[in-house]
């Protein structure tokens, strides 16, 4: 790789700054001087050109301190602006620490205006970042806790094979007087392995059963559980198959190669008709958790696209939708073919289908698909405060430092619901209306005095409009402690269906979209009930290969699973 000489910064005297983004850029290439540094530059006569080291010494030597201090000042203020801006540059996150935050508020110190300078002052008091705080969170990141002088002891719940190593042929005789050395016990060391996954031909041998004292009629064992009964693959390996597709995002043609270093070829067909019976088999549980979300006291409903093999659509591809949803132990997946309110075709439901099913509190954000849904008196809407940071956020990336007391006030209301989580629905309650609510006053007041200051395109003047206009709803927890702070459920498990989507790149078809649906939706409800994924897919897989009554679906989905488990575990 080639270098490239660094460039003398220089600075021209009694110019003006170019725009500050085009002048960080650019690297400090000038320095603007205050009007006292223009009169005293201009006593010179001339204009001072060349870069900063040598107008300094040129300024010092002619006498003009006051010009060559003002330089020094211009270029310490500037690199501090440029320290601000890229503090919290490379975030792979929304978060920010109170040390980041603290260098942004300083900033807004100088406000000029009394108004918005008071604004500023009683939302960072509200907030709580000081240097004090920012300090000791630096030296935390700083000197982080150290590892304890000892491993860890392995897993109990895994399974202990015996490794017996013996002594060298070499070492056994005792040099002294040649004969064989006894054992006298062993040093035990716990070493964590891996045994390499086996594929197997499960040999079913169905008993058969005849009275031979009256040549009576045969009685003979049930078929071995598979997902249909010609299948060739039992269920255990399609549940795997579905879990590594749809929550670890191994498509099936990486699956097929996998399975081919285990010995076992299989055609993508084979794989593709295996997933299209597995989740056909699955639906009365997609069905069960549509049940149990749409009757949960909150539910939760975001969306997410899904590229979908189209012929007639540009490219070969359009973009569908998977809509979740999340009500109380269970996750829901309908996919639809657009993103328009209503679905598009026959059976479909799109998001406002979907509501009008649905009574009571109802978390989104603040989409105009879901607008005429919330002007039902029976659907109450709850704002999502993590989209309300976000705007803020934004607003800071885009270089605006004034975001960074909204983001202060948020840090601040996030800290308080981590507390609230220890709290029932009453404790919830009262902790935020003491803790929270004043700082979310706070907040309201900063934005309506900033409101007309700011032009409403700008970054923090949509972040801005969008707490304001959205704030009844964006308040609405602060009242009633069952209310989560925002609509992080569901979002959570978008970021699984935004991993294997990438990974597959899209679905077949419109009936296969809606398959992935159903296996979203499964295993959604497994990963919020937290247990085996793939055991839970195979004991549901089982069950219903083997036939269950409509109404006994439920009780096969994840938290009941995990509730009957758990009370079987006790009264052994």
């Amino acid at each position: 790789m080639g270098t490239t000489r660094a460039r003398p910064r220089r600075v021209v005297v009694g110019t003006v700054l170019s725009h500050p983004l085009r002048e960080s850029r650019s690297c400090l290439s000038c320095v603007a001087l205050s009007k006292r540094t223009q009169q005293a530059a201009s006593s010179t006569k001339t204009e001072k050109r060349g870069d900063i080291l040598s107008v300094l010494r040129e300024l010092i030597a002619e006498g003009h301190i006051d010009a060559a201090l003002s330089v020094v000042a211009k270029l310490v203020a500037r690199n501090g602006e440029l320290e601000k801006l890229l503090a919290g540059r490379g975030k792979k996150r929304e978060g920010i620490s109170a040390n980041q935050l603290l260098l942004f508020i300083d900033a807004l110190s100088k406000e000029s205006e009394s108004a918005l300078a008071d604004a500023n002052a009683n939302l960072r008091g509200a907030s709580g970042i000081d240097a004090a705080r920012a300090e000791a969170e630096r030296k935390k990141a700083k000197n982080p806790p150290k590892q304890p002088p000892t491993r860890e002891s392995a897993p109990n719940n895994l399974r202990r094979v015996i490794n017996q190593i013996p002594v060298p042929d070499s070492e056994r005789r005792c040099p002294k007087c040649g004969k064989e050395r006894e054992c006298i016990g062993h040093d035990v060391s716990d070493v964590i392995d891996l045994v390499p996954a086996e594929v197997i031909v499960r040999v079913d041998r169905r008993e058969k059963l005849a009275c031979r004292p009256c040549e009576g009629e045969l009685v003979r064992a049930p078929l071995g559980d598979k997902v249909v009964p010609a299948g060739k693959l039992g269920i255990r390996l399609v549940a795997q198959l579905l879990v590594e597709k749809y929550y670890d995002g191994l498509p099936l043609h990486r699956q097929k190669h996998r399975f081919a270093r285990m010995g076992l070829p299989l055609a993508i067909s084979t794989l593709s008709d295996q997933v299209r019976w597995a989740t056909d088999l699955l639906r009365p549980l997609a069905h069960a958790a549509r049940d149990a979300v749409l009757a949960s006291e909150v539910m939760h409903l975001d969306g997410t696209s899904l590229p979908v093999r189209d012929r007639d659509a540009p490219g070969g591809i359009k973009i569908g939708s998977l809509w979740g949803y999340v009500g109380g132990e269970e996750a829901l997946y309908l996919y639809a073919s657009t993103g328009k309110k209503s679905g598009q075709r026959e059976g479909e439901l799109g998001p406002e289908d979907f509501l009008r099913k649905r009574r009571g509190y109802t978390v989104a954000d603040a989409s105009g698909l879901f607008d005429e849904s919330f002007k039902r008196k029976d659907l109450i809407e709850v704002g999502c405060n993590m989209h309300a940071r976000r705007y803020f956020t934004k607003a800071l990336d885009a270089g605006d430092h004034r975001a960074a007391l909204p983001l202060a006030a948020f840090k601040k209301i996030y800290e308080i619901e981590w507390l609230a989580k220890e709290h029932d629905r009453a404790g919830r309650r009262a902790l935020r209306q003491e803790k929270t609510k004043p700082v979310y006053a706070e907040l309201v007041k900063w934005c309506t005095t900033f409101q007309p200051h700011e032009p409403p395109s700008s970054p923090l003047g949509k972040a801005i409009q969008y707490l304001l206009n959205h704030q009844m709803a964006l308040t609405r927890f602060l009242d009633d402690g069952v209310l989560p702070v925002d609509n992080g459920a569901v979002e959570r498990l978008h970021v699984r269906t935004a991993l294997t989507r990438k990974n597959y790149l899209f679905a077949g078809s419109d009936a296969g979209a809606e398959r992935a649906a159903i296996a979203y939706t499964v295993l959604g409800c497994a990963a919020l009930a937290g247990v085996n994924l793939v055991e839970h897919m195979t004991y549901a897989l089982e069950r219903l290969a083997r036939g269950i009554e409509p109404d006994e679906a439920r009780e096969l989905l994840p938290s009941r699973w995990k509730a009957s488990r758990v009370l079987v575990a006790a009264e052994a």
